[in-house]
């Protein structure tokens, strides 16, 4: 193997001594954050010439500090009226006097800090784990220097369908909080489960979501980033399916400096399916929007889908980088990847590099990428009807992240979405 550049030693090492592991712990969680801070030493911290990260600076998410970023006004609420059993995070640390009881019908819930204390304790099956196996073939050092070092995050196990959705919600005190955050969530076999993320919670976020989903479970998750100038965060999710499983999520983002989220899924029981979807609507020559996923199918006739739309103006740059890997004995595999950018101005950027790497020969695969301005014809259209240019433009916006918001399971859930979205379409975010 060629030695690593020095600055990406050097950048892992600056990382982890900044960052030290939480004390406490039991062994076995003690190992697991050893092996993942040996992971990152492995790989280094991610550089610019990767070739995951050529079209994204990762720098403003490897410096040892957060930059600071100004404190905002709070939008409207996003998620309150669903009924949600809702966990706070203020600068990334948890709060049981914002939070509701962790009570939950169909659930048990603890905090990451409480889960690795134990001596014996079902996270173990989790922790680390699906991380690990998630950086081959592709390394994710952010995901590797979490595992090492996050200290809050919540433990979730569903027994069965659960009764609420759990809202995880991050709120922003500080204006150089560093959220370092990691769920664990285990569904057993025939539970269903749908997790809720809105709110920023850090100046600079790195989370991993870890999913094992038993067979005939399925899981839901929506993430809602609201508009914010200076947010940076990277996002994980790594997911394992067992037999008829079904894994679900959608994420979308309103403004922010820079936003990565890598989502790594293995199929490994037949029947099984995942849905990936995702929307952004970015402006100024400081956005960054990086969806990166992999897709692995490694069971028979199982389903995968990548639905992502970018709407992008004013320098603003939208990426897209997904895989969908057919192992040998996956056969009747369908696999289906769309990645679009809607640009409003002829200095907007979209990157996209779809891959397919098929090693059966009985599937059904596909994927497809484009990126171009408002359709003239459509825009004429409704001008022609008496709706103003910017309305008539927003309306062909919403027309355009419909695909993705249709990913979602819950109707109501789609809803508010799409009006969360037109809301923001409409105040220019």
């Amino acid at each position: 193997m060629a030695a690593l550049p020095a600055r990406k030693l050097e950048a892992a090492e600056a990382l982890l001594a900044a960052h030290p592991a939480p004390q406490g712990e039991g062994a076995w969680a003690r190992e697991a954050r050893a092996a993942a801070a040996a992971r990152l030493r492995e790989m280094g911290a991610p550089i610019g010439r990767d070739e995951y990260w050529k079209w994204t600076d990762p720098s403003a998410l490897t410096a040892p500090e957060a930059p600071a970023v100004p404190l905002h006004a709070a939008g409207p609420a996003i998620f309150a009226d669903r009924g949600a059993l809702t966990v706070v995070f203020v600068d990334g640390v948890l709060r049981r006097d914002l939070s509701d009881d962790l009570s939950l019908e169909g659930a048990e819930i603890c905090t990451l800090e409480e889960a690795l204390a134990a001596d014996i304790h079902w996270a173990r099956e989790v922790f680390g784990v699906l991380e690990a196996r998630g950086q081959d073939p592709v390394a994710r050092p952010l995901a590797a220097f979490n595992t090492a070092v996050a200290g809050q995050g919540l433990a979730i196990r569903a027994t069965g369908k659960v009764s609420r959705p759990v809202l995880i919600k991050g709120v922003r005190e500080s204006e150089t909080s560093d959220a370092l955050m990691h769920h664990v969530v285990k569904l057993e076999e025939g539970a269903e489960l749908t997790v809720l993320e809105a709110g920023g919670p850090g100046a600079r976020v790195n989370s991993v979501l870890e999913v094992e989903i038993a067979d005939r479970a399925a899981f839901h998750q929506i993430r809602a980033h609201g508009p914010e100038a200076e947010r940076r965060g990277a996002w994980h999710l790594f997911a394992r399916l067992g037999t008829e499983s079904v894994c679900k999520t959608f994420s979308v983002a309103a403004g922010g400096r820079l936003t990565r989220i890598e989502q790594v899924a293995e199929l490994t029981g037949d029947d099984a399916a995942v849905h990936l979807a995702g929307a952004c609507l970015g402006e100024g020559k400081d956005f960054i929007h990086d969806d990166t996923v992999f897709v692995t199918h490694d069971a028979v006739n199982c389903e995968s889908r990548q639905v992502f739309k970018k709407v992008l103006r004013d320098q603003a740059k939208g990426i897209f980088q997904g895989k969908i890997l057919v192992k040998p004995d996956a056969q009747k595999t369908d696999g289906y990847q769309i990645s679009q950018g809607l640009l409003l101005d002829e200095h907007a950027d979209f990157l996209a590099k779809p891959e397919l790497e098929i090693y059966a020969d009985d599937v059904a695969c596909s994927h497809g990428s484009t990126c171009g301005a408002v359709d003239e014809d459509a825009l004429y259209y409704l001008r022609a009807r008496g709706i103003p240019k910017r309305e008539a433009e927003n309306m062909l916006v919403m027309s355009f992240l419909g695909e993705a918001v249709e990913e979602i399971e819950s109707e109501d859930l789609a809803e508010e979405m799409r009006e969360r979205i037109a809301q923001w379409v409409m105040d220019g975010a």
